[in-house]
């Protein structure tokens, strides 16, 4: 995946984390960033706030209590911003004039990077309490795994590009059909619907390229967990293998699949994943 593209897609999975760190907490300023350079993030979303001065922050790392979170790789928080000998005081303008006092950020680590920092936030000197931290670093972990899923589509996707114009025969489609497989795969793993929307699209697109005729009349009664069954049985995963890559019980495999066979108006698995391949659904 692109640099700019990775940030952007960032930037949006922050936005809708939150959200619902917003809605989980009810705690009154919620906010948050991805990192935008070497060592730095930028706060883009914030809920809740009453001034623009936390909007556009850039905090680097090892300054302030998100500085210190990104420093450590984990949860750091404050019961009295201002009077705290724990942290450095780079901030105390921008968090002053939105009159924030107790604040928790908790760092988004992916493959021991830090990606990000969400923050929760009073506007009392209070102490936070242990479920509402807990339940910030839930949805800081729920944040990471969506972002991990994401490194590893765009991977995949490169994969695919790296196999221009192979023959159908060769060894390299093969690779093709595997990496059209862990696509569908990843592609319900991603929470954000549009990305989500934008891994089945990529899915398509390889499938397209091994159209073999022009029935595609079927191509719109197969459903989504149908055709991803389809594109593990078509590189050879048994029923119990599909189930462990799709993340389901083998006999909710065996389900898929026949509704998939009775949908082609077939009578085997590999007349399925040939009907299939013909109509333009698998590579």
């Amino acid at each position: 995946m692109p640099r700019g593209a990775a940030k952007s897609d960032d930037a949006g999975a922050v936005r809708s984390a939150v959200l619902t760190l917003h809605r989980t907490t009810g705690l009154p300023v919620v906010f948050g960033g991805a990192l935008s350079g070497r060592g730095s993030l930028r706060i883009s979303e914030l809920v809740g706030n009453t001034t623009d001065s936390l909007d556009g922050l850039v905090v680097r790392e090892g300054s302030g209590l998100g500085g210190k979170a990104m420093a450590l790789g984990r949860p750091a928080w404050v019961s009295n911003y201002p009077c705290a000998a724990s942290i450095s005081h780079d901030y105390d303008a921008p968090v002053g004039r939105e009159g924030l006092l107790s604040i928790v950020a908790v760092p988004v680590v992916v493959r021991r990077r830090v990606r990000g920092v969400l923050y929760g936030a009073l506007r009392e000197p209070l102490s936070l309490a242990d479920r509402v931290v807990g339940a910030a670093m839930e949805v800081a972990r729920d944040l990471e795994q969506d972002l991990a899923v994401r490194d590893r589509a765009g991977e995949t996707l490169a994969r695919a590009r790296r196999a221009p114009g192979i023959d159908r025969g060769t060894a390299r489609w093969e690779e093709v059909r595997a990496v059209h497989a862990e696509l569908r795969a990843l592609a319900e793993q991603v929470q954000d619907g549009p990305t989500r929307d934008r891994l089945r699209a990529a899915t398509l697109r390889l499938a397209a390229a091994g159209l073999d005729g022009q029935d595609t009349a079927v191509r719109a009664t197969l459903s989504p967990r149908e055709l991803d069954v389809l594109s593990y049985v078509a590189v050879g995963c048994t029923n119990a293998e599909a189930a462990e890559r799709l993340g389901l019980l083998p006999e909710t495999v065996k389900s898929y699949l026949r509704s998939a066979m009775r949908k082609l108006d077939s009578h085997s698995r590999l007349e399925a994943v040939t009907a299939a391949r013909r109509a333009g659904l698998l590579p």
